[in-house]
């Protein structure tokens, strides 16, 4: 059953995201380094123009809650974007977790970084046990209808996007790797470089002009650039004035 499908006063009677587990005892902690260092990246990057940054919330590695009947069950992306809903403004604000019945918007797109060992649930490859919760497929798909999931892959540089057509994920042909989403105004591409000063290959946003949405180093080394050459450019022009005989102000 879809969350559209339950009654709305839910928001008020179910526990909230200060009631549930923020944390899961059974996964402490990443799993390895790119798992910080990729959904940075890929949070710094996101700049719609079409939306103000106020207006778009990235959770990174925080429990989502999806069952008002079984409201202990969450699954925990390890990047997800939803549109239209506000960031916290004030730190006490800081979402401890993404309550789906207190939210009442579902994410726009869930990325999952491939680790082995988790691969298999990743791709829904994995059949739900008797008695368990559903599995992160068929929450994503089937209960919370998201319309599009990412899964990337740093072992082989794979980047897969499944696409929402009817009642289940059909996968995209991706083009030299990189998708547009019209919604954002934004790709989601492969990318090699250096982030963190760690040379790799990551998955980042880029611009309509397919020029990659800079981080802010990045746009503060290109201000530095534009800076030098400015001055560069007026050390050139006094020093033509000078041999003129004309002396610069």
């Amino acid at each position: 059953m879809a969350y559209s499908d339950y009654p709305q006063p839910a928001s008020e009677t179910l526990p909230t995201m200060y009631d549930l587990p923020s944390e899961d005892p059974e996964e402490p902690g990443l799993p390895d380094e790119f798992h910080d260092f990729q959904p940075q990246l890929l949070r710094e990057t996101c700049q719609s123009p079409l939306y103000p940054p106020q207006d778009l919330f990235v959770g990174t590695d925080l429990n989502l809650y999806y069952d008002v009947r079984h409201t202990l069950w969450h699954k925990r992306p390890d990047w997800f974007l939803v549109l239209g809903v506000p960031r916290a403004l004030q730190q006490t604000d800081l979402r401890w977790s993404y309550v789906i019945w207190q939210e009442g918007v579902s994410p726009f797109l869930v990325i999952e970084l491939l680790f082995p060992g988790t691969e298999a649930e990743d791709l829904g490859q994995t059949l739900r046990e008797v008695n368990q919760p559903p599995t992160k497929w068929q929450v994503y798909e089937q209960i919370l209808r998201i319309p599009y999931y990412g899964v990337f892959d740093r072992y082989t540089n794979t980047f897969r996007l499944f696409r929402l057509f009817g009642p289940r994920y059909q996968e995209v042909d991706l083009a030299k790797q990189r998708f547009w989403f019209d919604e954002l105004g934004l790709g989601l591409g492969v990318w090699q470089g250096q982030y963190q000063d760690t040379q790799g290959i990551w998955l980042r946003w880029y611009q309509d002009n397919d020029s990659w949405v800079p981080t802010a180093q990045e746009q503060a080394a290109q201000e530095r650039q534009r800076a030098d050459e400015e001055r560069q450019r007026a050390e050139r022009l006094a020093a033509q004035l000078r041999a003129l005989g004309v002396e610069p102000e």
